[in-house]
């Protein structure tokens, strides 16, 4: 029997309607637009309405657009894999939320949620693209969605993290071919948990003492907040995703000169210019629109991945990467034929 091959059949995305700039945020802490910019190159990110956006609902709302772009109906889903490090509760994952959300509750589809940060869609991805593989699973929905900013800090001792992040949702639907050489070529995936605490949120977490799990000294100082060593994570993703773009290229026996595009995790413009230029790839190569939406964490991707389509920069045929890094420390490639 043939193995059968997952390809990206439709992308979709959801960005909540407001929109947060840098000008705004200097009325909240002591930054400023132009620093904000050369460091990160964002310019404005979204962030929810908690009266009616939540994580599962934005995600809902992407797939449906990934959904009507390759002229598929819900029922079709078999199977979500859904990456998100912000879920809407603590349990049950946003999987089944969303399985709800979209109705499919009554076909009791599987849910797996994916908690593998910035890297987490690309990770979903090789999930689903295995699941298809094997024939277990025919149409999966493969979804990254983020609610990053009921987290945040508007304040001097978080502004480093503060300015980064945004909220979103973007989803892909994956579907079997037995068309030779198209769709998912590869996936590779790492991990480095020597780093684990240099990008983390350390509470509330599970292995304290009965009673300790969330106290008020915690609310109060910034273990509830995430603690990111700037420096340490931008040498290490330099590294890396130089290092997990040339395995996706080799694996596949490709040169940067057969890529029409790579789509790099949103984290910061200056990684990606850094891509860009390692590789020598002309203007256009490398897509980033972290300057609308920040950091999205596990939704940059998609979110990405669905505007470039729309924009015409994903064209049937081409040869497209993914790649990204962050907390773990974890990263991952996908080597894509669309």
């Amino acid at each position: 029997m043939n193995m059968m091959n997952s390809r990206i059949v439709g992308v979709g995305h959801y960005v909540p309607e407001k929109v947060v700039t840098n000008h705004d945020l200097e009325k909240m802490m002591d930054t400023n637009d132009e620093w904000i910019v050369e460091r990160t190159g964002i310019k404005e990110r979204r962030f929810i309405d908690h009266t009616k956006d939540t994580c599962s609902n934005m995600a809902s709302k992407a797939t449906k657009m990934a959904l009507e772009r390759a002229k598929l109906d819900i029922n079709d889903i078999d199977l979500i894999v859904f990456a998100t490090i912000t879920p809407d509760y603590m349990f049950p994952g946003s999987g089944v939320l969303m399985q709800r959300e979209l109705g499919l509750d009554k076909k009791t589809i599987p849910a797996i949620d994916i908690r593998n940060a910035c890297s987490g869609f690309i990770y979903a991805l090789s999930i689903a693209d295995q699941f298809i593989k094997t024939g277990m699973y025919k149409t999966v929905a493969v979804v990254g969605a983020e609610i990053q900013s009921t987290a945040l800090e508007f304040s001097d001792r978080q502004r480093h993290i503060s300015v980064i992040f945004g909220d979103g949702a973007g989803a892909a639907i994956l579907q079997a071919t037995d068309e030779a050489g198209k769709g998912i070529l590869s996936t590779h995936m790492h991990a480095d948990g020597t780093f684990a605490e240099e990008l983390y949120v350390k509470d509330p977490g599970s292995s304290r003492k009965q009673g300790e799990r969330l106290t008020k000294e915690m609310l109060e100082g910034l273990s509830i907040k995430a603690h990111m060593n700037g420096n340490v994570v931008f040498k290490h993703a330099v590294v890396r995703f130089m290092e997990v773009i040339q395995e996706a290229l080799v694996a596949n026996k490709k040169s940067k000169e057969d890529v029409d595009l790579i789509i790099p995790h949103q984290a910061n413009l200056r990684i990606s210019n850094f891509i860009q230029q390692k590789l020598q790839l002309e203007e256009g190569k490398v897509y980033n629109n972290i300057q609308k939406y920040g950091n999205t964490t596990g939704a940059s991707i998609p979110i990405a991945m669905s505007e470039a389509w729309a924009e015409g920069k994903i064209k049937e045929n081409d040869i497209i990467c993914l790649a990204a890094f962050g907390s773990g420390f974890t990263w991952a490639s996908a080597l894509i034929k669309w």
